[in-house]
């Protein structure tokens, strides 16, 4: 297995990963406030990632603090954008919306590093586009505040990714994502204080589902996207990432009765073949 495919199939075990998110955060914040939820998740993550890390972490370099920093802003504002948005919409219609980062990706890539795609991925982008325009159709429900929220939101998560790509070459992974953590809980921390009023009702369920969030969706996968991306490309990542509805559609209907109807199925088919163009497209 080469390099390439190897870090590619890392990607899209931490792609299905992130599928479970939305239900699990749907679920959560029936318990917890959007800001204190984030500072709970980064927090619990940073901790953990330091104690398996210690040794890596300890020799932090100031760029690598200062590259994780930048990845961490755009990743916990996303993430917060994402999970106040989830308040408003559903599921897996907020996972398809986030799935627009395939689109911005390349955008991103051309005007930050000057580098367009190869047609593969282009045609991977739009059989893609064309996908979540079925699965995000009119007769769903109407485009609503946290819908916009979670476009900005995936908007930020395809920058991260473009920048994510140039910083994990330079820098120690584990640094990086400890960094990224830090930041996230900080700022979830100061937005718990300043923008909302605290709500915080945890029960056993509740405290296995931020466990799952903190280990897997969060320590596991963000250090795994961080290792391995830079391995492949950016615009490639991203159709990766663009199965992430896809499995959130699947989570939400076998968990929240969500339903798609033959117009998402059709989103989510070309969906995989937009994929499949890509990831078989010479590089």
């Amino acid at each position: 297995m080469t390099r390439r495919a190897r870090a590619e199939l890392y990607l899209f075990l931490v792609t299905f990963i992130w599928g479970s998110t939305f239900v699990t955060t749907k679920y959560l914040l029936e318990g917890v406030s959007p800001f204190l939820y984030i500072a709970i998740r980064f927090g619990l993550a940073a901790v953990l990632l330091a104690l398996v890390f210690r040794k890596e972490v300890t020799g932090l370099t100031i760029g690598a603090a200062q590259k994780g920093a930048v990845l961490g802003g755009m990743l916990s504002v996303g993430f917060i954008l994402q999970t106040i948005g989830l308040q408003y919409t559903s599921a897996s219609k907020s996972a398809f919306i986030t799935g627009m980062l395939v689109v911005f990706t390349p955008i991103c890539q051309f005007f930050i590093e000057r580098r367009p795609p190869r047609k593969g991925n282009v045609i991977g982008v739009v059989l893609v586009t064309l996908g979540l325009y079925f699965l995000t159709s009119p007769e769903g429900s109407e485009f609503n505040i946290g819908d916009a929220l979670t476009l900005v939101c995936a908007l930020l998560f395809a920058l991260y990714i473009v920048y994510l790509d140039m910083f994990g070459k330079e820098h120690n992974p584990a640094q990086l994502t400890l960094m990224q953590f830090v930041v996230a809980a900080f700022l979830g921390g100061a937005g718990t204080f300043l923008f909302e009023e605290v709500m915080f009702t945890p029960n056993g369920e509740f405290l296995l589902a931020i466990a799952y969030l903190a280990v897997f969706a969060t320590v596991i996968a963000i250090y795994v996207q961080t290792r391995f991306q830079k391995d492949t490309t950016p615009t490639r990542s991203a159709v990766i990432f663009s199965l992430e509805p896809v499995f959130a559609a699947g989570f939400a209907f076998l968990l929240l009765g969500e339903m798609l109807g033959v117009l998402g199925l059709l989103g989510g088919g070309l969906i995989v073949g937009g994929l499949l163009v890509s990831e078989l497209s010479p590089e």
